[in-house]
């Protein structure tokens, strides 16, 4: 499908806010205005924007602890989870889930999981619902490299193709499960062709090109809005930070952390379009200043806001049927 004018500069806008949260979570956690672990998305904007780029608030997703650039692709809105993060009454889980929980059902969110290979299953269990209801919607499972070695994952992709579900699951390969390289955890050297083992269509694409992965995704999305079942994609791409902020990061040497800065898909998309004569660099730095002054506004409301009462401690932790 043909982007417009205004679909590029939305991709931007949401590439671009991504990279400008998670630089700015680091900043807050540094300063220690961020309670608890943080893991920013920095260098794979351009998988989570094009996985979500064409689902709707109907479809769902389900996250990982690596999740803030999935959130803000879906559409969550950045003040209140800059307010989750920083652990506020006000932010879109009342401040008790934190970075590694956020959700927000309004948009789709199932929430981000803090659990490796957490994601997979619940997609399933949200892929039958749309299934049953016919409603020709999508759940999408976002799980990473080390992940894709969970027995709770291989569960899921069998149920997915045994039951047809509409299920898409995404492997955003890294390289690293945490500190763990893929090349020694993970026995098969394609988890693209592992998925297909299940009996399912499953493909590898570069994770640093926003086009390339928006095209995959829309085959994934055609074949399971058809009724056509589940489908998988490995989507390669690299950290440009640690698994954590603080990671010292000893087990990459630094050619590979600047080969990683220099693949960089927010650079990649700009000089693309630039030199395609599709929008001015004026545009791009009016939409940088615009996202910026909302992240700004975000942390202030953050470092202003009251954290939960007491009372709110054992509230919604039992649901009653």
């Amino acid at each position: 499908m043909q982007l417009s004018r205004d679909d590029l500069k939305r991709a931007f806008r949401t590439m671009f806010t991504i990279r400008a949260f998670d630089e700015r979570v680091e900043k807050e956690f540094a300063a220690g205005n961020i309670p608890g672990f943080c893991h920013v998305y920095l260098g794979q904007e351009a998988a989570a924007v094009g996985v979500c780029f064409d689902l709707s608030d109907r479809d769902w997703i389900g996250s990982t602890h690596r999740g803030h650039g999935h959130c803000i692709a879906k559409g969550c809105e950045v003040r209140g989870m800059m307010l989750e993060i920083m652990g506020r009454a006000d932010g879109l889980c009342g401040g008790k889930g934190g970075s590694m929980h956020i959700a927000d059902m309004s948009k789709g969110m199932l929430g981000a999981n803090a659990i490796v290979g957490g994601s997979p299953p619940i997609a399933v269990g949200a892929a039958l619902s749309q299934k049953v209801l016919k409603t020709a919607n999508v759940a999408v499972a976002f799980s990473g490299d080390g992940g894709s070695n969970q027995g709770t994952t291989f569960e899921a992709l069998n149920m997915a193709v045994v039951l047809n579900a509409p299920a898409i699951f995404i492997f955003e390969n890294n390289g690293y499960g945490e500190f763990t390289s893929a090349d020694y955890a993970v026995g098969s050297p394609s988890i693209a062709e592992r998925a297909k083992s299940f009996g399912m269509p499953a493909e590898c694409v570069d994770g640093v090109d926003f086009f390339a992965v928006r095209e995959a995704m829309g085959r994934a999305l055609e074949r399971g809005r058809a009724g056509f079942g589940p489908y998988a994609l490995e989507i390669r791409c690299s950290r440009i930070r640690g698994h954590y902020c603080g990671d010292p990061q000893v087990y990459r040497s630094k050619a590979e952390l600047a080969e990683a800065v220099r693949n960089d898909p927010l650079a990649r998309f700009r000089a693309r379009v630039s030199e395609a004569g599709l929008l001015q660099r004026q545009e791009f730095d009016a939409i940088e200043t615009e996202v910026l002054g909302e992240i700004e506004a975000a942390v202030a409301a953050g470092l202003a806001a009251a954290s939960p009462d007491l009372a709110a401690l054992t509230r919604d932790v039992y649901v009653r049927y």
